[in-house]
């Protein structure tokens, strides 16, 4: 499934990703995707949006069932019979439309159902009784029907119930123009009370058809932010893990999917640096402590690096790798930074706590030099040096002693005037023959003083 460091980009991509709301709203689909997967269940096809759009047209269903039953009584008791069977066959076809989507799940057939039955019951009835004041302005429920299909559907699909509610509307006062004259009469006091009645109900469930939508949509708001905020959490997270992997340049480039990252430095000052008879004491510390005990150290001199601006490579057991003039943009003075963390680095070993009755010791080894740095593997990966002045760091390491910290002669040459060295020493360093080393006692005074008075 991955290719070459799969798993490096993977890390990436979720360190690289943005809030997009900080740029550009999310559309509604990702918004109510999200909301719905992590706070509001419902079935598998079903979204937030398509929930809460659901929800509001069982709710107005609800509400425009129990409404004909007010007609009812009106009508029945001015002896209109024929204007009381629309509301029982409207609440028919409306209990119908119901059990229909309860089998089918199917949302958009409920909700044209339902939007056919808001728009045409009230023309239907108005037609019946034959005027708009007669009616009590009736055919103010039918705007039910544009507005839900608006809620319910989405702007672009509430035009043609709009549409339909206008020429129904043009048609009812025609009607009412040329043939209301010949219609049912109902007093004109009674006509408008019930005129009151339809106002004052229609606006009330407008209300809380629009109150309940806008509560539902803040609702959402407020989990899409928490998910926001969660997704932002881990962003961060996921950007730390990969600057504690990768140097921050490093990173940058592997976010712009660079394939190959391998540079050569012309000047690189590496260190390494080892627990004496490490092997030894771990025999003897059971795995947690003897894990507790290098962690507790490494932190340490993790701690050292980032205060020296030095680059940590990696840890190979006891030992510990180190780098300077890794950094983008010219020379900073590395060798002076790795000497001043090797000093520090070797009392703070040498002032450990006692280890089953031993005190700890460290020796470290300094190398400068042109080094190849890259990134290398697909899994475990990491950002590593190689090139002869690594091999001499380490064999600087190898053979030196407790407490001792050996340079080769191009350290030397770069700190001898501000460092104080034993004298000059020859060792044996594999594919390289016998090389001159020096040990490095610590700073020289003057340069202490200069740089305490500084």
């Amino acid at each position: 499934m991955f290719g070459r460091r799969g798993i490096l980009v993977e890390l990436i991509r979720a360190s690289t990703i943005r809030i997009r709301s900080r740029r550009t709203p999310l559309n509604a689909t990702k918004q109510t995707t999200l909301i719905h997967q992590t706070e509001l269940p419902s079935t598998k096809a079903d979204t937030a949006e398509e929930k809460l759009a659901r929800d509001l047209l069982i709710f107005a269903s609800a509400l425009m069932f129990f409404v004909p039953m007010l007609w009812l009584v009106i009508y029945w008791s001015f002896g209109l019979r024929v204007s009381t069977t629309i509301p029982l066959i409207y609440q028919g076809l409306s209990a119908v439309a119901l059990a229909i989507y309860y089998k089918s799940r199917n949302f958009r057939l409920l909700a044209h159902l339902q939007l056919g039955l808001f728009l045409v019951t009230p023309f239907a009835m108005q037609l019946v009784i034959g005027n708009f004041v007669g009616g009590g302005g009736i055919t103010l429920w039918a705007l039910m029907a544009p507005v839900g299909a608006l809620v319910f559907l989405g702007a672009r699909e509430s035009v043609p119930w709009f549409a339909a509610y206008v020429v129904l509307t043009g048609l009812s006062g025609f009607f009412d123009f040329y043939v209301g004259e010949s219609a049912t009469s109902i007093p004109i006091r009674t006509a408008a009370v019930f005129l009151g009645v339809n106002f004052a109900a229609i606006s009330a469930m407008l209300y809380f058809l629009f109150r309940h939508f806008v509560r539902e949509n803040e609702q959402n708001r407020a989990i899409l932010q928490a998910q926001h905020n969660l997704l932002q959490n881990e962003q961060e997270r996921s950007e730390r893990l990969l600057l504690n992997i990768l140097p921050g340049p490093i990173a940058v480039r592997l976010k712009a999917e660079e394939k190959t990252i391998a540079d050569g430095f012309a000047d690189v000052t590496v260190m390494f640096a080892d627990i004496v008879n490490f092997t030894k004491l771990s025999e003897e510390l059971a795995p947690g402590e003897m894990v507790a005990l290098l962690n507790e150290i490494f932190s340490a001199f993790d701690l050292l690096a980032e205060k020296y601006g030095l680059e940590k490579i990696k840890t190979i057991g006891d030992a510990y790798m180190v780098a300077g003039g890794l950094e983008y943009g010219g020379q900073h003075h590395y060798a002076d930074r790795i000497a001043d963390m090797a000093l520090e680095m070797r009392d703070l070993v040498m002032n450990y706590r006692p280890i089953n009755g031993g005190r700890l010791e460290i020796r470290i080894g300094i190398g400068t030099g042109p080094v190849v740095a890259g990134v290398i593997g697909m899994k475990k990966f990491i950002y590593d040096l190689w090139g002869d002045t690594v091999n001499i760091a380490s064999r600087m390491t190898s053979e030196g002693t407790a407490g001792c910290i050996q340079v080769d002669v191009t350290t030397y040459k770069r700190l001898h005037n501000r460092y104080n060295f034993n004298e000059p020493q020859t060792i044996q360093v594999k594919g390289k023959g016998m090389m001159q080393c020096y040990k490095m006692v610590g700073k020289r005074e003057v340069e202490t003083q200069t740089s305490r008075s500084t």
